[in-house]
């Protein structure tokens, strides 16, 4: 009896270590025999194997239901999966992981197996878990007997090379249709995986690769830097796909085939908060993929999406309703038209089922049970028949687009064979008769009428819808009567300027936007174009967002998110009805906020955006006093590669760097001249110049200088500030100020450096006194480490330049 507890305490001592060495999360490798479970492991999230840079974990990973789970490998920095094993099989808790003495990797799911190497019988000395991401499975010798680099899921790492044979499988979208993305014909495709797998996008149409001009069989891909690399059999590289043109020095790529059809590049090294996909991606129009919308739907504007009304005055949900039969009876289906324009992703892949006239292809379609849609092209006489079908796409400009029909449910159409029907059609014909004599005489009429108003506008309208129907990601259109019941007749107006009128209104959902009118054609024309380019598709906190537009005959408006504060300048140069005084907290913020804003369009657009109008009239004020840059019709977009550009001469004067009176080139050092101008207004509480002001004060930036000199900082805030001018933050916007708006555009940071700079996270050198203006060669340049040697200023600050005129009309 009393040895009886013995072996049991022993035994409950023996079960405890073993779980706890077994609950121990291993680096780089594991041993034939090893074991592992989601339960055992726990306290580890699961994870039970990472990589020796610890970059890399491989263990059990919680699914959307929290009792199941999948075996992964992740990459902890951006949290992001890059492999899996049991994808469509999910497992348990108390499943395992094993690793067996007989060779063979595989996981349990209760009694059976969901997943394995299919290695029995090999004999195996360990499993790695890489520096790469590659789960190897090692031989005697060092032999490579089975790696996940070889078997993808849905992302592709550097290094990874992507044979023939291999396949990566995006995780099924909402209608549960998969993509993939493999080698056929020494081609590299995407196809939507229908019963009959549909292309979408091939290597060898995208013609965003280099050497496009040659051609070759595909054997391999790879990722190396920022692109994709296509190699044919002997590893000689036939082209290059670049995804970035900002690679970073220590950047770690994947290429993730998404559920939305698309591949999308992604910066792992940034981290699980910055980890978004790069601007390029393939292929590059969302409409362009299986299903952007739901079927049978019409895709358009990237991702907006419509229902054809012929359809949807036909069925519920954009649904056709229908049975498919194969009795060889045509008299329970028809055909119903959906339009004349439309275009579909698979058919540049495709051969066509015959060439023929419409109403042969029609035959065919009803003949063929399987047939769902047909799409016929007039000017070919190509047929194309599918028994699946995914998002319809709009035509693209210049092109006529296919005759789309689609078999739903009921009787064949019928055929006018008896008197009735004859004298009704008779009837029909004699009524459109009348309605064309009118029609005609209303088009003389609209004709005379329609000269008048080209001459006062002469806009070419087709050539600009093919302008803004050709941009990316291009906002809402809306048509003038819409924007005119949203403005109440445009009633209520709270700004004017030289381009327009600025209206408030409110959308059918309540929200409140702010609509401008541009009235005039020459210069008003050029900033809606401006407009709608560079803020249509960047959206920032402290960019005012462009929610739409409207181009219709000589209308153009633009209609904006609504800023209930109004301008910067209502704020700073003098009180407010309500004698309200923004607070230094509130100036600081609002000029962070505005460098922000210009940080992002110089820095992290797909191009450079110069703004070249930076003034306190350009920063508006939400509710918070949050401020947004606006106004982006006189905007210079440059290449990534330029640094410095040639252009008219445009802004307002007051606010222009030296470099546009002197017409030398300009840069987005110029919005930095402009920003420290405005910088000194919100600490100042006054115009950069004044002329009514005796002439020491007149000119706001030399004087200030002068008693930054002086040292007497009073003399440069605001009177009506209740703050310590030796408060670091008021210290560090002057010498920030000064710093911008130095004449040569070398000295000045850029904006990324004076965000920096405002928030603390740098040292502020000090700027350039008073005495120093005329002879500037001992001072900097200003670098990515901070500054560097200058050369000499000429001085420029006359009150002609600086008079507050606004060079290309008033707004």
């Amino acid at each position: 009896m009393g040895l009886f507890p013995f072996i049991i305490l022993h035994l409950c001592l023996l079960v405890m270590f073993e779980t706890c060495i077994a609950s121990i999360q291993q680096f780089g490798k594991i041993y034939p025999g090893y074991q592992a479970s989601q339960m055992v492991y726990i306290d580890n999230k699961g994870i039970f194997l990472l990589s020796n840079n610890v970059k890399f974990a491989f263990g059990f990973y919680t699914s959307l239901d929290v009792t199941l789970f999948l075996l992964v490998i992740i990459h902890i920095p951006s949290s992001k999966v890059v492999w899996t094993a049991n994808r469509d099989l999910l497992v348990q808790r108390t499943d395992n992981f094993v690793f067996g003495k007989n060779g063979n990797v595989y996981l349990e799911r209760g009694n059976g197996v969901v997943w394995s190497t299919n290695t029995t019988g090999e004999t195996t000395t360990s499993m790695e878990l890489r520096d790469s991401g590659n789960l190897v499975l090692v031989g005697v010798g060092g032999r490579i007997l089975w790696q996940s680099f070889r078997h993808p899921t849905d992302t592709l790492l550097p290094g990874q090379e992507f044979l023939e044979g291999m396949q990566l499988k995006s995780f099924p979208n909402r209608n549960n249709l998969s993509q993939h993305l493999e080698f056929r014909s020494g081609d590299l495709v995407l196809s939507a995986g229908f019963e009959t797998p549909q292309v979408y996008w091939s290597i060898t149409n995208d013609s965003r690769k280099t050497n496009n001009g040659i051609s070759g069989k595909v054997h391999s891909v790879t990722l190396a830097s920022s692109s994709w690399n296509f190699y044919d059999q002997n590893k000689t590289i036939l082209w290059q796909f670049v995804f970035s043109k900002n690679p970073g020095w220590n950047a770690f790529w994947a290429a993730v085939l998404g559920s939305d059809g698309s591949i999308s590049f992604y910066n792992l090294q940034k981290g699980a908060s910055n980890c978004t996909p790069e601007a390029i991606k393939i292929p590059q129009s969302s409409c362009a993929t299986p299903q952007p919308c739901g079927p049978y739907y019409i895709c358009y504007f990237e991702n907006r999406c419509q229902c054809p009304s012929l359809l949807s005055s036909h069925s519920d949900l954009c649904m056709p309703h229908m049975n498919l039969t194969c009795d060889g009876s045509k008299s329970s289906v028809k055909l119903l038209h959906i339009g004349d324009d439309l275009n579909y992703f698979a058919l540049n892949f495709v051969t066509p089922l015959m060439t023929s006239d419409l109403n042969a292809c029609k035959e065919a379609c009803l003949g063929n049970c399987s047939c769902l849609v047909l799409f016929f092209e007039s000017s070919s006489g190509s047929c194309f028949l599918f028994d699946q079908v995914g998002s319809f796409q709009r035509s693209n400009a210049g092109s006529t687009g296919y005759i789309s029909y689609v078999k739903v449910s009921g009787g064949p159409s019928p055929v006018i064979g008896n008197g009735r029907k004859h004298i009704f059609l008779i009837m029909v014909v004699a009524f459109a008769t009348v309605m064309v004599i009118f029609g005609l005489l209303y088009a003389g009429y609209w004709c005379h009428h329609k000269k008048k108003i080209l001459i006062q506008y002469p806009l070419d309208d087709s050539e600009e819808d093919n302008f803004l129907d050709n941009l990316p990601e291009m906002p809402l259109r809306f048509s003038y009567n819409y924007l005119s019941r949203a403005t109440k007749n445009f009633s209520t107006k709270v700004g004017h300027g030289g381009f327009g009128s600025v209206y408030i209104g409110v959308l059918p959902d309540g929200t409140q936007v702010a609509v401008k009118q541009l009235e005039s054609t020459g210069q008003g024309t050029k900033e809606f174009k401006a407009e709608v380019t560079t803020i249509g598709n960047i959206h920032h906190v402290h960019l005012v967002n462009l929610k739409g537009f409207c181009a219709e005959g000589p209308h153009r408006l633009l209609v904006y998110e609504y800023m209930s504060k109004g301008s910067l300048d209502k704020w700073i140069f003098s009180k407010n009805g309500d004698g309200h005084l923004l607070d230094w907290d509130t100036r600081f913020n609002i000029a962070l906020g505005t460098a922000k804003g210009l940080a992002y369009l110089h820095e992290e657009c797909e191009v450079k955006i110069v703004h070249c109008d930076i003034k306190p009239e350009n920063v508006l004020l939400d509710d918070n006093y949050v401020a947004k840059v606006s106004d982006f019709g006189l905007a210079k977009l440059m290449n990534r590669e330029q640094s410095i550009v040639y252009t008219t001469l445009r802004g307002t004067r007051g606010y222009l760097a030296p470099e546009w009176i002197t017409n030398f080139a300009i840069s987005e050092k110029s919005d930095v001249y402009s920003y420290g101008m405005v910088l000194l207004e919100i600490i100042g509480g006054r115009k950069n110049y004044n002329s009514r002001a005796n002439s020491e004060k007149s000119h706001f930036p030399s004087y200030a200088s002068k008693m930054w000199e002086e040292g007497k900082l009073r003399e440069i805030l605001d009177t009506e500030l209740k703050i310590d001018e030796n408060e670091e933050r008021v210290v560090t916007a002057i010498k920030v100020a000064l710093w911008c708006i130095q004449e040569d555009m070398h000295l000045r940071p850029p904006m990324t450096k004076v965000v920096h700079m405002l928030e603390g996270s740098c040292a502020v050198p000090p700027p350039p006194t008073y005495s120093q203006l005329g002879s500037l060669s001992g001072f900097s340049k200003w670098g990515s480490q901070g500054p560097a040697s200058s050369g000499v200023l000429n001085g420029y600050f006359s009150d002609e330049a600086l008079s507050d005129v606004r060079l290309s009309g008033p707004r």
